[in-house]
């Protein structure tokens, strides 16, 4: 027949060392940390971050402006193709026309593949050089949590590591214990003198 002994760590016995009780105090540290301190640290960090590039992408919106601009100069002849779901862009000459100011021309980014006569979409900086579209809401939403989930998993992992350095130290003590106690009741066992 098997007994359990639930708790023994927390009750007082003959075999409880005080690298168990630091050991038990130990698991309760790291189950409050990691279900309740890591989370919340993810979602502040998260928070925070959504913060940040929310007041980014307000301050781009108001320094950058949209132009539908033709293309006039000529593109790289051969353009490298799509990748992972991302287009290159080149410098190309293209031309606007501003409200109250007539025609402009200048060199802005476009999509590979455009061809001179063509209508593209660019962005402009306050400076005038051209720049891509301020950042949309979905990528300050991305932003975050990433940001979040990357808090929350280094939280974690700082405070794993954090208990596996305590449960090597409690081992080291207890194994210290162990030798102590070991040579005080060797003599009595063995009959041998100190």
């Amino acid at each position: 027949m098997r007994t359990r002994v639930r708790g023994w760590r927390w009750r007082r016995n003959s075999l409880r060392r005080r690298s168990d009780v630091v050991e038990a105090w130990t698991v309760v540290v790291l189950a409050v940390l990691l279900f309740l301190g890591a989370p919340l640290a993810g979602a502040l960090t998260g928070w925070w971050a959504h913060g940040e590039a929310r007041r980014t992408a307000v301050a781009q919106s108001e320094d950058r402006r949209h132009v539908r601009a033709e293309v006039v100069g000529r593109t790289p002849d051969t353009l490298p193709a799509v990748q992972a779901g991302r287009e290159y862009t080149y410098r190309a000459t293209v031309r606007w026309t501003e409200p109250g100011e007539g025609s402009r021309t200048g060199a802005a980014r476009v999509p590979a593949g455009t061809r001179p006569g063509e209508t593209v979409d660019v962005w402009f900086d306050g400076a005038g050089r051209s720049v891509p579209p301020p950042t949309s809401g979905t990528t300050v939403w991305q932003h975050a949590l990433t940001l979040g989930v990357c808090a929350t998993a280094g939280s974690a992992g700082v405070v794993l590591l954090g208990n596996a350095a305590v449960r090597r130290a409690a081992n080291r003590h207890r194994m210290a214990e162990w030798e102590r106690a070991w040579a005080r009741t060797e003599p009595e066992w063995t009959r041998r003198r100190a």
